[in-house]
């Protein structure tokens, strides 16, 4: 029964200290993330400044890479449609006339 209480002892203080430290981990992030905060501002501002010159470049880069991609797998559907617009042709140049 001793050995009950004891385990209990042991994980009431293991909890105590893992929630001290979790206590002083959050005080000292909190400080250091007060100290920085200048320097995460100018992070900010330059990664906004960098993404307003290289955004549009990346934009049509990607619109260029997509319509690559796009014609490459379109490309073995051309004998259907090849084979549709023949169809099409003929369907269309044997309609009767109305009067």
């Amino acid at each position: 029964m001793s050995a009950i209480f004891a385990l209990a002892g042991l994980a009431f203080v293991g909890m105590a200290v893992l929630t001290g430290l979790a206590i002083i981990g959050l005080l000292v992030k909190f400080a250091i993330r007060l100290i920085l905060l200048p320097l995460l501002l100018v992070k900010w501002l330059v990664a906004g400044l960098v993404m307003l010159v290289v955004g549009p470049i990346l934009f049509l880069v990607g619109s260029v890479v997509a319509l690559a991609l796009g014609l490459v797998l379109a490309l073995p559907l051309l004998p259907f449609v090849a084979l549709a617009g023949l169809v099409w042709v003929i369907v269309r140049s044997n309609r009767p006339a109305v009067a």
